[in-house]
C-alpha cells in the first residue's frame, strides 16, 4: 500500500497548482518573469528595499539577489535609487511595470480560490484558511507580531 503524502507535500501540491495558474496568467498578459525573479520581486517594500534585506527574506545569497535584481532592472520591473536614510546605500524599487503584475496575479489567485471554494464548500474553505493562518503564527519568521 502506498504511503500517504506528508502534510508538506499536501500543502505544496495546491500551492504549485495556484502558482502555475498565476504564471500562466502573467505570461498571457505579456509578462515574462521567472519564479526566482518573482520570489525577490514579492519581497520589495512599497518604499523600496535594500539588496541585503531582499536576499535575507528570499533566503538567497546577496550575489544571487544582485543577479536577479540586475535581470529585473534590465526588463523594467525594478529600478535602483539612492536610499534617503543612508547616502552610501541604494534601494531597489518597483516600477509601474512591476505594479502591473499585481492585479493579474490577484485575479488568477481569486479564480483558483473560487474553484477550491466550489470544490470544498464554504465551511471547509473557512477551516482551511483558519488552520493555515494559525500555522503561520508559528512558521512565518517575517510575520509582524504585536
Amino acid at each position: 500500500m502506498p504511503e500517504e503524502p506528508s502534510i508538506g507535500v499536501l500543502l505544496f501540491i495546491p500551492y504549485r497548482a495556484m502558482e502555475e495558474r498565476v504564471f500562466a496568467a502573467l505570461d498571457a498578459a505579456g509578462h515574462e518573469i521567472t519564479r526566482a525573479q518573482m520570489k525577490l520581486l514579492q519581497r520589495i517594500d512599497e518604499d523600496g528595499s535594500r539588496l541585503s534585506a531582499l536576499a535575507e527574506s528570499a533566503q538567497v545569497t546577496k550575489q544571487t539577489a544582485g543577479y536577479l535584481v540586475d535581470q529585473l532592472e534590465r526588463t523594467g520591473y525594478v529600478e535602483r535609487a539612492p536610499d534617503p536614510t543612508d547616502a552610501r546605500a541604494r534601494l531597489v524599487r518597483l516600477t509601474e511595470r512591476a505594479r502591473a503584475l499585481h492585479p493579474v496575479a490577484r485575479r488568477a489567485e481569486a479564480e483558483t480560490e473560487a474553484e477550491w471554494l466550489a470544490h470544498l464548500g464554504k465551511r471547509r474553505m473557512d477551516q482551511l484558511r483558519d488552520a493555515l493562518t494559525r500555522l503561520r503564527e508559528i512558521t512565518d519568521p517575517y510575520l509582524e507580531r504585536p
